[in-house]
This record gives structure tokens, C-alpha cells and sequence, in this order.
């Protein structure tokens, strides 16, 4: 469809946002998990940013960055945080408490406990919170092309702007094709976890807990 260079620059402001949403929502969703106080503060934080609509996030970011690809990275990070942080809570908090408890039983650091025990069991609801962070920062492309962003966004507001139909859908559909391939991606990426500590224990193959 001729939609190559568009394409790469949508996938690369994805992939700029998917980024540093992950660096800023699993920390998050980890504190909240080991804290109540965190969860208390973070949950109405969530629920006011999944309600806000899209649009609002372009009126700050449009301010203090100007028309261009910044503004629509910064509301793009903005609005796919959610599910990160979320579904990393959740992860973290549906752990086996016992496996929890066995590990602090051998004296291992709570640190250690986090990194060798909570994450890797936890990680498929990680990897499912990065999927939907992906997908919500791909839902945003059409809208980061109203303020300058380039890419297929653009694209799909020029089709509109032209009345350009044909142009607008494969554009469109541009969107469509890269939002499979990054779900498919994450989604194998997910799959392929470790299947947890507890085998390697009950096996005696490795002790996690050193």
C-alpha cells in the first residue's frame, strides 16, 4: 500500500511510548502491590486517567511541547499507563503467598524475594498488562496525527481533511495490520515465561532462593 515510511514512524513513537510506559508503570504497579498506602493513592490516580478522554491529554502536552511527535508520545504514555500498572499489581499480588513465605523462611532479602520469586511468577499477568499498554498506545495514533505526529495518523487525518476514502482506509487498515502484529508478538513473548519457580524447586534442580 505504499504505507512503509508512514508505518515505521507510527511503530516507532509506539514503541518510544511502550517503552517508557513499561519503565514507569511496572515499578508502579510492584509499589502498589507491596504497599496499601501506594494502591490507596495510585487507584483513584487510574481510574481518573482511564475516564479522562483521549482527546484532553493532547491540550497539556500540545502546551508545553507544540505541535509534533512530542506532544503525541507524552499523551500517548499518559493514557496507555493504566493497564500496565494494573495488571502488574495484579500479578504481583496473586503470587502463591507460600512461595512468598518459603523464601523469607530461608532468609532471602525482600529484594530477592521480588526479583526471584514475585516477578517471574508474575509475569504473565505483566506481559498481559505490556499487550494492552501496546494496544492502547497504538488506539492513540489516529488521535497523536491531529496535532502533527506524522505516521498513519496523519495519514487517516489527511483522508479525512481530503475526503480521501480510499486513502483513509488503507491507512486505516495500515493501523489494523500493525496492531496484529504487535498483539501477536507480545502475546508470544508472554507465553514463553518460565513456568515458575516451584518447578525447579520441587525438582531439585536449582534453589531460587539463594
Amino acid at each position: 500500500m505504499e504505507l512503509w515510511d508512514s508505518a515505521m514512524d507510527t511503530l516507532a513513537q509506539v514503541l518510544v511510548a511502550a517503552v517508557i510506559g513499561v519503565v514507569i508503570s511496572v515499578p508502579i504497579g510492584v509499589a502498589a502491590a507491596r504497599s496499601q498506602t501506594v494502591s490507596r493513592i495510585v487507584r483513584p490516580v487510574l481510574d481518573f486517567m482511564q475516564t479522562m478522554p483521549a482527546f484532553v491529554y493532547l491540550i497539556p502536552a500540545i502546551f508545553f511541547f507544540h505541535i509534533g511527535a512530542v506532544p503525541g508520545v507524552v499523551a500517548t504514555v499518559v493514557f496507555a499507563l493504566p493497564p500496565g500498572v494494573r495488571l502488574t499489581e495484579l500479578g504481583i499480588r496473586g503470587v502463591d503467598p507460600e512461595m512468598v513465605e518459603a523464601g523469607e523462611a530461608f532468609g532471602t532479602p525482600p529484594l530477592r524475594v521480588l526479583t526471584r520469586i514475585q516477578i517471574p511468577l508474575a509475569m504473565p499477568s505483566i506481559m498481559a498488562g505490556i499487550n494492552q499498554l501496546i494496544m492502547l498506545a497504538l488506539s492513540m495514533v489516529v488521535i497523536s496525527g491531529m496535532v502533527g505526529a506524522g505516521g498513519l495518523g496523519g495519514d487517516v487525518v489527511e483522508g479525512i481533511q481530503r475526503v480521501d476514502i480510499a486513502g483513509g482506509f488503507e491507512a486505516g487498515l495500515g493501523v489494523v495490520v500493525l496492531a496484529i502484529y504487535l498483539d501477536r508478538l507480545t502475546g508470544a513473548l508472554g507465553s514463553e515465561h518460565p513456568r515458575g519457580l516451584r518447578t525447579l524447586w520441587s525438582t531439585g534442580m536449582a534453589n531460587p532462593w539463594r
